[in-house]
C-alpha cells in the first residue's frame, strides 16, 4: 500500500501573511518562521513577507497569494487578544474561517499561527517564551505540507 507523508525539505517559495497589530508579538513569530525555514534550507529570497493591518485582513491576502500560484505554502501569523467585547470571538474566528477556506478553495497548504489568547503573557509564551514558537512550528509544518501536496 502506497504511503505518502511530507519531509522536511524546501520546495519553491513560501509567503509570511503577519499582520501589525500587536507588533512585538507577531515579530517574534516571524522572526522564528524566517529562521526555521531557512535552518532548513529555504532562501531569504524565496519568503515573500506581506504585511496587512490586523488578523481580519490576513485571510484576504493570503487568498491573493493562493490565487496567484506562485508559493508552495502561505504561512499566516499574528495576535488577537481578549478584550471587553466580542470583537475577539469575530476577528479570531472569522480570521481562522478565512484561512481554511483559503486552504480547500486553491488546495495550497496554509499555516495558522495566528494566536487567539486570553492575556498578551499567554501570546508570549507562545512568541518565544515557556511554549515556544509558534512561528517554528508552523514553518515546519509548511515544509512538510508543501513536500506532501508535491508527492500527491
Amino acid at each position: 500500500m502506497p504511503t505518502y507523508a511530507g519531509e522536511l525539505r524546501p520546495t519553491a517559495r513560501y509567503a509570511i501573511v503577519a499582520s501589525r497589530w500587536n507588533p512585538r508579538i507577531v515579530e517574534a513569530l516571524v522572526d522564528g518562521a524566517r529562521r526555521t525555514l531557512r535552518d532548513h534550507g529555504v532562501d531569504d529570497g524565496a519568503i515573500d513577507l506581506v504585511r496587512v493591518p490586523g488578523a481580519w485582513e490576513i485571510p484576504q491576502a493570503a487568498a491573493r497569494l493562493a490565487g496567484g500560484g506562485r508559493v508552495a505554502a502561505i504561512l499566516a501569523l499574528g495576535c488577537v487578544v481578549r478584550g471587553d467585547t466580542r470583537h475577539y470571538e469575530h476577528v479570531a474566528d472569522g480570521c481562522a474561517d478565512g484561512l481554511m477556506r483559503v486552504a480547500l478553495e486553491h488546495r495550497v497548504p496554509v499555516l495558522n499561527g495566528v494566536l487567539a489568547v486570553e492575556r498578551h503573557a499567554d501570546a508570549e509564551a507562545r512568541a518565544g517564551g515557556a511554549h515556544g514558537n509558534k512561528g517554528e512550528e508552523i514553518a515546519l509544518a509548511a515544509l512538510e505540507m508543501a513536500d506532501l501536496w508535491r508527492q500527491l
